[in-house]
């Protein structure tokens, strides 16, 4: 049996040779989306399966399978072209497809190495682990700058494991990237519970869903979901901005990472051919304040997508913890409506964009009244003294473990103060300057202890992320000048 590992190298090796024709990494997983799923539509329309195929006869892999040379090429671009205006998952998949690859005899290879491997064989591990082989190492490509869709699995697994989902629940991701968190709660409900017939459709079909903002990554979203086994003819998908409006349902549970980079904008360009950059402001009547920050208003938006009693898990960067004016509203606002019950501060170095410096945020909506709903807010500083990077030292599951044990998912009203995990009371934080959030407590060994500093890759990678986010932050001050 072909393993992960295996299948990764094998498809990822020939992307080394269609890069000299200028096909970047992320063009290369585009190409591969493509034609798997062809691949995998074809093997479910026979035997032993005998599903009936969405896709047209005419625009199907067997239509792939003897065509070279200049009919290949014009094939397969009338084929993308095509299917691209199919409705439901083949529509989100191929939307706006192009072909990357010019050379059809490069295009021929793919195919005839795609065809030479029974995809619908395969253990679905192994075709889902490959899959998000190929995602994370397109995310490592640091020029393709697809590591802003891709939050580190070890997170992930750990936001999931202390969140709990449970069966017959609805989760949403509103800024879904390449689906990481809606698969990971998948995953949890599929392996932590004995479900019956109905628990397992729901699971597939109804319990996760997410919206993405760009054609290109959302394929790849709905290709990963797929894979794991997840959606059904429809996607599970959407297409379009998050924060532009509510929308109409309201959700259990949220997860998610929004897009890193401060201000959600637009580029207009004048008569003369000028392009300037405008910020948007979105004025929505469920917002408490009007802002072009877009992670303070990711924060607003993923509040008013829970059901009463719904719970929210959101990465958010430092700013949303200290920054004044509308973050200072919604900070107040938040405490006082809803429980703001948990806040985890992440280190630097695990993020494929660098220079984040970001937490995780767990809150619980409840129900209208005029007492405040935050007791206390306990903080886990996962942060000072620890040192990670990408390559020789990434963040694992392992260094989650202190903070699960500490969050106490079994019964997190009976939590433990310990040296990196404390409560600080509503009094306490309404009475910060700003209410800042952004709250520290342990000395920093390496400003003191001169004879044990870290690794200098750790502390190139660190003044690096450090000088990112002082230029993102330089970038602010210019946008709002």
């Amino acid at each position: 049996m072909t393993d992960a590992a295996t299948l990764v190298s094998k498809l990822w090796n020939y992307c080394n040779v269609l890069r000299d024709d200028g096909v970047s990494y992320g063009d290369y997983v585009e190409q591969l989306t493509y034609l798997l799923f062809l691949k995998m539509d074809d093997e479910r329309s026979k035997p032993p399966y005998n599903k009936e195929s969405q896709i047209p006869a005419e625009h199907n892999w067997e239509s792939l399978r003897n065509k070279e040379g200049d009919e290949l090429e014009l094939h397969y671009r009338h084929l993308l072209e095509s299917l691209g205006k199919e409705s439901g998952l083949i529509g989100v998949i191929f939307r706006k497809s192009q072909n990357k690859i010019q050379d059809p005899a490069k295009l021929r290879r793919i195919i005839k190495m795609i065809d030479d491997e029974i995809w619908m064989g395969l253990d679905v591990d192994v075709k889902s682990e490959t899959y998000e082989g190929l995602l994370q190492k397109n995310a490592e490509d640091v020029k393709s700058g697809a590591g802003q869709y891709f939050t580190p699995r070890p997170l992930i697994d750990a936001i999931v494991e202390v969140m709990r989902p449970e069966p017959g629940i609805q989760i949403m991701d509103p800024a879904c990237g390449t689906g990481g968190f809606l698969i990971s709660a998948h995953n949890y409900i599929a392996h932590q519970f004995q479900l019956d017939k109905e628990q397992k459709q729901h699971l597939r079909k109804i319990a996760v869903s997410g919206i993405e903002i760009a054609d290109s990554v959302a394929r790849l979203c709905v290709m990963n979901l797929y894979l794991h086994g997840i959606g059904g003819e429809e996607s599970p998908i959407e297409v379009k901005d998050s924060l532009e409006s509510l929308g109409n349902d309201r959700y259990d549970m949220v997860l998610t990472n929004p897009p890193f980079g401060k201000k959600s904008s637009v580029t207009i360009v004048n008569g003369g051919g000028k392009a300037s950059r405008e910020a948007i402001s979105y004025e929505r009547q469920d917002f408490w304040a009007t802002t072009s920050n877009k992670q303070v208003n990711f924060v607003q938006h993923i509040k008013s997508l829970l059901k009463i009693n719904g719970r929210a898990a959101v990465v958010v960067p430092d700013n949303v913890l200290f920054e004044g004016g509308a973050g200072e509203t919604v900070r107040r606002k938040l405490l006082q409506e809803y429980d703001v019950h948990t806040l985890l501060r992440l280190p630097t170095g695990v993020f494929y964009a660098q220079g984040v410096k970001a937490n995780v945020i767990f809150f619980d909506r409840k129900p209208a009244s005029e007492k405040v709903w935050t007791e206390k807010l306990w903080i886990y500083d996962l942060r000072t003294n620890k040192h990670f990077t990408l390559k020789t030292n990434p963040l694992k599951h392992t260094d989650l473990e202190d903070f699960i044990k500490c969050y106490n998912p079994e019964n997190r009203h009976d939590r433990q103060e310990s040296e990196r995990f404390k409560s600080f009371t509503y009094d306490e934080l309404i009475q910060r300057d700003k209410i800042s959030l952004d709250i520290f407590w342990l000395r920093d060994e390496s400003l003191e202890d001169m004879d044990n500093l870290p690794d200098p890759d750790v502390l190139a990678a660190e003044i690096a992320d450090n000088l990112e986010a002082a230029l993102e932050q330089f970038r602010g001050i210019v946008e709002e000048i």
